[in-house]
């Protein structure tokens, strides 16, 4: 935001300040943004046939790693297209979108943005099931000092055939 032109931004209720917050909140104050606080089940309109539906989180926020936890999950809508950006989500928010979604189709996507970097507290079988992607996206930097993406990760990916 401090290089890119933006209008508006989309983010979930925080459940916490943190310093980026904070620094967050003055930058959209000095540049005019608009922010929305979005709210589960919400829809926002890109374009006539293209709209973002917020999946997570819910009112009752995760207290675990409250930050990563309770990353905005979209799913990205466009005719027969669908893609799932998860945030940084772990295990814990993947376990409750599991048992809120287990009876829907709302989780399923042809694309799969990787959560939290492909780490092994992230993209647990029964998300991956649900969501039954055909293509799956990692965002992550050449040895990283993380050593993402997690090799579990990979392998449940690779059984999948994604």
């Amino acid at each position: 935001m401090e290089e890119l032109k933006v209008k508006n931004v989309i983010i979930p209720k925080q459940g916490k300040e943190s310093t980026n917050y904070k620094k967050f909140l003055k930058l959209v104050k000095e540049k005019n943004i608009k922010v929305h606080i979005s709210k589960l089940g919400d829809k926002v309109k890109i374009e006539k046939e293209i709209n973002m539906e917020i999946l997570w989180p819910g009112e009752e926020l995760i207290t675990s790693n409250i930050l990563n936890n309770n990353s905005l999950v979209m799913k990205l809508n466009y005719n027969n297209f669908s893609m799932l950006f998860t945030g940084d989500i772990e295990k814990i928010a993947e376990e409750e979108m599991v048992k809120k979604y287990i009876r829907t189709n709302k989780l399923k996507v042809k694309i799969i943005k990787i959560a939290h970097h492909g780490s092994k507290t992230s993209s647990i079988q029964e998300f991956l099931n649900l969501a039954k992607p055909q293509i799956a996206l990692i965002g992550v930097g050449e040895n990283n000092k993380f050593n993402h993406p997690n090799g579990e990760v990979l392998k449940r990916l690779e059984d999948l055939r994604i």
